[in-house]
């Protein structure tokens, strides 16, 4: 018959085969806190909660955790690299990412939509922004700047560029266009319509007011 030491020893060398083949690895910083290498098995060890995903308890309430996890229990997921941005790691090797953020470690930045004419996507505080090239900005630089600005109802449509409604003209819109010509010295201040100089009257400025 075997002697107990004899027995003992046969028992730890099966757990010691059991938590390689869990994939435990002795060198590495998965090793829950407080767990100092080389260490020895306690067979009558019982952890309560026990040890999770594959952890071994080798000590009364001491997991020593297969590699991948970590915590008390073994309870977290490990992530190497780590998770950035914010992101969550849900099983080893795999992060879930917040909004504005992609890759397999949340290293990726990407904001919705993407960013137009030229514009930029980068990290501001842990947010995926577009960073605008002069002459655009809005959410994704969709929107042109004209520094004249567009007057009467004019839109700008690229930088520094008007897109002028009926009846007005210029770089700003600022124009007013007559379709029938302001006579007499007259000018068009409004879509087709005259400001006359005295003595002169009518759409066109075209009667000359009677004097008595």
């Amino acid at each position: 018959m075997l002697s107990h030491s004899s027995t003992l020893l046969r028992t730890q060398l099966l757990l010691a085969t059991l938590a390689l083949l869990a994939g435990v690895c002795l060198g590495r910083s998965d090793a829950p806190r407080g767990v100092s290498l080389p260490f020895v098995f306690d067979v009558k060890a019982v952890c309560d909660p026990p040890c999770k995903h594959a952890g071994i308890c080798i000590r009364n309430n001491t997991c020593f955790c297969s590699q991948g996890y970590e915590g008390e229990t073994c309870q977290y997921a490990n992530c190497y690299p780590k998770c950035k941005n914010g992101g969550e790691c849900l099983r080893p090797g795999k992060c879930r990412c917040p909004p504005g953020f992609g890759g397999r470690y949340c290293h990726k930045v990407m904001c919705d939509g993407g960013c137009w004419n030229g514009g930029d996507c980068i990290a501001v505080n842990g947010e995926a922004k577009c960073i605008c090239p002069s002459s655009w900005t809005g959410s994704r630089c969709q929107e042109a700047i004209c520094p004249q600005g567009c007057r009467n109802g004019g839109s700008c449509v690229a930088p520094g560029i008007c897109s002028c409604p009926e009846g007005w003209l210029g770089g700003a819109c600022h124009t007013a266009v007559c379709k029938k010509p302001c006579l007499n010295g007259g000018k068009c201040v409004s879509p087709d319509t005259c400001r006359c100089r005295a003595p002169f009257s009518g759409p066109q400025c075209e009667e000359r007011k009677k004097l008595f």
